[in-house]
């Protein structure tokens, strides 16, 4: 039996055990909810979570294509990079698949001869972690910006209603005052 049929017949159980590991790095309560509760209305963060993983599964076995990974990757990292966790907390789901892999296919990947291809897969789990890593400061840079464009807009906002930009705009240009 090959690792990818080994995989694609374990996939439901891999994916369950991931997205619950997930779950539990978070504080209890958040993570109660979070598998509790299934609606993707009463509950769209697990719901993106599953749903972005199921694409990453998908293409870490179909073999690692980038610009597929990137928009499933993307899903779950744009929620962990606005959450007030480490930069290797809200990575640290790539890591938690191996763990699972591995649980999931103790027996089976040795007694089968595809301890080898076990081995390359985890060096694709890697890969993903560095491509999760390149998301998720992508998803900070957006974040930030948005954050300086609105105190921007806060600040400019104030500056007209105090009067004080028609005033810097009515002033002498400071540009043509050379002394």
């Amino acid at each position: 039996m090959t690792l990818e049929s080994l995989l694609s017949q374990k996939r439901v159980g891999i994916l369950k055990k991931w997205l619950n590991l997930m779950f539990e790095s978070y504080p209890p309560e958040t993570s109660r909810f979070l598998k509790r509760e299934k609606d993707r209305f009463d509950n769209p963060v697990a719901y993106e979570f599953r749903q972005g993983i199921e694409g990453i599964y998908e293409a870490l076995l179909s073999g690692m294509d980038t610009d597929r990974l990137f928009p499933f990757l993307d899903q779950v990292i744009r929620i962990r990079a606005v959450q007030d966790i480490s930069p290797s907390q809200a990575i640290a789901f790539v890591f938690l698949l191996k763990k699972v892999i591995r649980d999931e296919l103790e027996k089976e990947a040795w007694g089968n001869g595809v301890a080898e291809d076990l081995l390359e897969l985890e060096s694709r789990i890697d890969g993903l972690a560095l491509l999760s890593f390149d998301v998720y400061m992508k998803r900070r840079e957006i974040f930030y910006q948005l954050r300086v464009d609105e105190v921007k807009r806060r600040v400019g906002a104030l500056l007209r209603r105090t009067g004080l930009i028609a005033e810097l705009e009515e002033g002498p240009n400071l540009k043509e005052k050379k002394h």
